[in-house]
């Protein structure tokens, strides 16, 4: 099989797995807002193949998630597309010019700000429209809702995602020096 023929069949799979992931791994945390651990399939991804990986998963997969499962329509995919990719996009980033672990903690740290950072902006522009409150009401949940939950997303995501890295990521440099 050639290289771009494995890397399409792996990006594939690792989309049905962050769907699986957010279609059976949704757990509620504050008010409305769930935690589902897709974000730490598409964060593998970006890992191994970088960033626009990172953001094509994200499409690929909030899109089906939007089809099927959410509730949410066109808005919630624009929003899970933006905090999927702030997280997986930038941790990949980071991950592409220091390719070892410590990048990876940068990497996932700096993803969990940025996701942070961004969905604060965004719930604050979006979430009015979708929630059917008005914005006043949302910046007011801004910082003791929104943000503690972003928050604690991308620490739980960080945390998995590093649990899981050496054994991945050692399994498959071993892989890539045998063949």
């Amino acid at each position: 099989m050639n290289q771009r023929t494995r890397k399409i069949t792996t990006v594939g799979m690792l989309c049905a797995l962050a769907y699986i992931a957010v279609a059976f791994g949704r757990i509620p945390l504050v008010l409305f807002l769930k935690y589902d651990p897709k974000d730490v399939v598409i964060t593998f991804g970006g890992l191994l193949f970088g960033p626009l990986t990172s953001f094509v998963m994200a499409f690929v997969v909030s899109f089906i998630e939007m089809l099927t499962i959410s509730d949410k329509g066109l808005l919630g995919f624009i929003m899970n597309v933006l905090s999927s990719c702030s997280f997986a996009c930038m941790a990949a980033f980071i991950y592409r010019k220091k390719r070892c672990f410590s990048g990876a903690v940068i990497g996932l740290l700096c993803g969990c700000l940025c996701m942070a950072a961004v969905m604060l902006l965004w719930n604050y522009l979006i979430a009015p429209i979708y929630m059917g409150m008005p914005r006043e009401a949302v910046a007011e949940l801004l910082l003791p809702a929104f943000l503690p939950f972003n928050l604690i997303k991308g620490s739980i995501n960080t945390a998995v995602t590093l649990l899981l890295y050496k054994p991945a990521f050692l399994r498959l440099q071993q892989r890539h020096t045998i063949e």
